[in-house]
């Protein structure tokens, strides 16, 4: 459905890193390097962070987050793992979430920005 999601970050650097560790779990690297903006995914950037004066307020109320997809489990627990590790926050460790599917395996985080993120496989 989506081509690419971009938002806005207060330290591009910082962010930078962060989503460096967090994404490379996932599969995914930095494929776009700019003074301004960064963009990541597999083979194409579906994910661009843009360096902003005034990002959009992160409210852990609006339901906003992003999830990334896991190849598999591994993945998922990487990704929180880095996420700690880098900056973040937890917001959910790793685990199964019955309520969504047996198989839904996921993990919440909050970015350096107040972003909630989840990585998620549903093996």
């Amino acid at each position: 459905m989506f081509d690419h999601v971009s938002f806005g970050v207060s330290d591009l650097k910082k962010s930078g890193t962060f989503y460096d560790a967090v994404l490379k779990p996932l599969g995914y690297t930095r494929l776009s390097d700019g003074e301004s903006s960064l963009g990541y995914g597999e083979k194409e950037s579906g994910l661009w962070l843009r360096a902003s004066k005034k990002p959009v307020k992160a409210d852990m109320e609006s339901g906003l987050h992003f999830c990334f997809v896991a190849k598999d489990r591994a993945g998922v627990d990487g990704f929180h793992a880095a996420a700690l590790k880098n900056g973040g926050t937890d917001n959910g460790k790793p685990g199964v979430r019955a309520d969504y599917s047996p198989k839904y395996y996921a993990a919440f985080v909050v970015d350096p920005d107040g972003y909630r993120l989840e990585a998620y496989c549903g093996k």
